[in-house]
């Protein structure tokens, strides 16, 4: 980790040791979760999304999801996000459909006070801005840490979020959750008692391999499974299928000589996936790159092809759910960047 950042640090000398032919290059792609900065801990702006998109897939388009980006020192606290919109737009001017919708952010604590905020940022996104995210996740212990400045507990079960939650629904965005498997009833709580409100789970629910968690433990993997389940009752939910090289996650592919095959990530990944699809199936679930996060771990085209390995024995039309349509339907993108060569 580089700087107290909970994430890998991007190598790309270390990436670029493993290069692998493109899997089903005809296969369509919505990237349904990445990330733009610039930080100490490395840049990731338009040029770097870029290249990524560059390295062989069919990317047609992708969504942005808040990071503190550009936050504006010169507004009120409730309006800096706003900067974030701004700096994005900015960044990507050049680039249409990147991004195609923008997951911002918004404080939900703010209840009703929300309002203007989502007038500010909708405006000043051109309609651009599909849905709200909050930084959520939250674990005692100190090992389960994800976010370089993490939240107090509490924020899910909070009144005032559920007001802010309601506020979001009105104005027909949807909610971005981060949130560990610890914290999937809270999730559940939101959904049942917001019904009118669409609700995205990212990272597969955060299934956690660190701390107190093992990953060769079944009682940890089944608690998470069990928690996805009961999420996945409720109609208002989907799910984000990556998040992988996350810290939380336990892999450390990071540490190795080289980088990873697409084949070793499908295998490692492999029962998660089918519990994510065995709760939502194909039409509730997405895959996201969540890159830059994930970048420390493995490169942008080993990702593709891990996705594409574990989705092969899909039918075509499941498939495109899980590639583009899905998130598509969720941050109601133009179907026609797709189906049109």
């Amino acid at each position: 980790m580089a700087g107290g950042s909970p994430h890998f640090p991007v190598r790309e000398d270390w990436l670029a040791m493993v290069s692998e032919e493109v899997l089903a290059p005809e296969q369509v792609i919505l990237d349904a979760h990445h990330h733009l900065w610039d930080r100490s801990e490395g840049r990731y702006r338009a040029e770097e999304l870029h290249d990524d998109l560059a390295s062989g897939h069919d990317v047609r388009a992708s969504v942005f999801v808040q990071c503190r980006t550009g936050y504006r020192a010169d507004l009120p606290a409730a309006l800096q996000p706003l900067g974030e919109v701004e700096t994005v737009l900015n960044w990507c001017g050049n680039q249409p459909n990147f991004p195609a919708a923008i997951v911002a952010f918004a404080d939900l604590q703010l209840g009703e006070g929300i309002r203007p905020v989502l007038d500010a940022l909708m405006d000043a996104s051109g309609g651009l801005v599909r849905g709200i995210r909050n930084t959520t996740a939250f674990h005692s212990h100190p090992a389960v840490r994800s976010n370089p400045t993490p939240p107090p507990d509490g924020l899910l079960r909070s009144s005032a979020f559920f007001e802010g939650a309601r506020v979001v629904a009105e104005y027909g965005l949807s909610l971005d959750v981060w949130a560990y498997q610890s914290q999937l009833d809270e999730v559940f709580a939101l959904a049942k008692a917001l019904p009118e409100l669409s609700i995205i789970v990212d990272h597969c629910g955060g299934p956690l391999s660190v701390g107190p968690y093992d990953r060769r433990s079944p009682a940890a993997f089944e608690e998470w499974r069990k928690a996805l389940q009961r999420l996945a009752s409720l109609s208002n939910t989907r799910l984000k299928i990556g998040g992988f090289g996350l810290s939380v996650m336990g892999y450390r592919y990071a540490d190795a000589p080289v980088p990873p095959q697409s084949s070793v990530l499908a295998s490692d990944w492999a029962p998660y996936f089918s519990a994510c699809l065995e709760c939502f199936g194909p039409q509730r679930a997405m895959f996201e790159s969540n890159f830059p996060v994930d970048k420390g771990q493995f490169a942008y085209r080993t990702l593709w092809n891990a996705f594409k390995r574990l989705s092969a024995d899909f039918d075509q039309s499941e498939r495109d759910d899980l590639f583009w349509r899905t998130a598509a339907r969720t941050y109601r993108i133009d179907d026609q960047i797709f189906v049109n060569d």
